[in-house]
């Protein structure tokens, strides 16, 4: 999409994304923003019902929301299914990403014929015999190993490390700090209590539209290649171990740990700080609440939450709700193994 300074009319809008438009079609909009600090300027959203009261104070120009909200909403509005996704595109139309101009830095390395249309940023050293797709972007400070390929449109912010072999899709973002491809944790204990490593031969593949966030892991396979299907969404700080596969369009919070050999299925998301235990299977739509410890396999799609161990969301929602009153139920227990023996005494 190209920039443009003035905006965008809510027709213009709606005639790129559908939806339903109540309101002045001419209306122009040059920002997103939220409904407490939108302008008559900003196009804003409402998606979450205890942010309503909001809505009849904002001063936004206009609003997407659903059907059920659209009745109440004194602002030119755009209903849609799903609002905070229409949200989503709309912010990318006002918002696109900067694109750096294209060529080779004077002070990157590169090692290996490169399409034109690729930018590759200063102190980046790109090895042998890499494929990089067209209008790709290489921040500075990347090291890109060899054999590695990339698809097109691929973003890599700077410093990211990519190791030999490794394959990333089209569109692939990875944000600074982030590794692909180095080994993964495969160590045999010998006889005498010392560690042997065991080479790790395996590669990282990550599909197409896979975001990485600044400061993530992803081991490349020990035998076995570690997958990353394609839509994939990796927040911040999080580890994914050797040989993991996580499935089509699932996504992960910051700092989740997948241990070796674990499989994520398609579309569940993993809250910040989750834990899945290495050679376990989750299957699809799985939706695992922060700070759960996995420690066994889910074969049901579902809300899992919990520690102790983690169990069914409701299941956690009661025994949580009992977790409460364990002082006043033990207590009461007390009270009562004390009534029982009086009565056993004068029996």
């Amino acid at each position: 999409m190209t920039e443009r300074a003035d905006g965008f009319t809510l027709d213009e809008i709606v005639s790129r994304f559908g939806g339903e438009l109540i309101g002045d079609g001419n209306l122009r909009i040059s920002q997103v923003a939220t409904l407490e600090k939108a302008g008559p300027a900003d196009f804003s959203f409402l998606a979450n019902p205890k942010y309503c009261k909001q809505l009849k104070t904002s001063r936004a120009g206009a609003v997407v929301l659903s059907s059920a909200n659209a009745p109440d909403c004194p602002l030119p509005c755009i209903v849609s299914d799903n609002p905070y996704a229409y949200y989503a595109r709309v912010a990318q139309l006002l918002n696109p990403s900067w694109r750096e101009a294209s060529g080779i830095h004077p002070k990157a390395v590169v090692e290996t014929i490169l399409d034109p249309s690729v930018s590759v940023g200063a102190g980046t050293c790109v090895g042998k015999d890499v494929r990089i797709g067209k209008a790709s972007v290489i921040g500075p400070g990347c090291i890109i190993g060899e054999g590695v390929a990339m698809g097109e449109q691929a973003r890599l912010y700077g410093n990211v490390t990519i190791y030999p072999g490794c394959l990333i899709g089209a569109r692939a973002i990875i944000h600074s700090g982030a590794v692909i491809g180095a080994d993964g944790f495969g160590i045999a204990r010998e006889a005498d209590g010392s560690w042997t490593k065991i080479p790790q031969i395996g590669r990282v593949i990550i599909g197409d539209d896979v975001e990485i966030g600044a400061n993530t892991t992803i081991d490349r396979g020990a035998l076995d290649d570690t997958m990353i299907e394609d839509g994939v969404k990796l927040d911040n700080q999080i580890q994914i171990g050797h040989n993991v596969r996580v499935g089509a369009n699932t996504a992960m919070a910051g700092c989740v740990g997948v241990a070796g050999s674990a499989r994520i299925g398609k579309r569940c998301t993993i809250g910040g700080g989750a834990i899945i235990l290495g050679h376990l299977t989750v299957a699809d739509d799985v939706n695992i609440s922060a700070a759960t410890l996995v420690t066994k396999s889910i074969s049901q799609p579902g809300s899992y939450t919990g520690a102790m161990p983690f169990e069914a969301h409701r299941d956690w929602l009661r025994n949580a709700a009992q977790m409460r009153h364990l002082d006043e139920m033990a207590k009461r227990i007390r009270e009562l193994e004390t009534r029982l023996a009086q009565l056993e005494k004068k029996s």
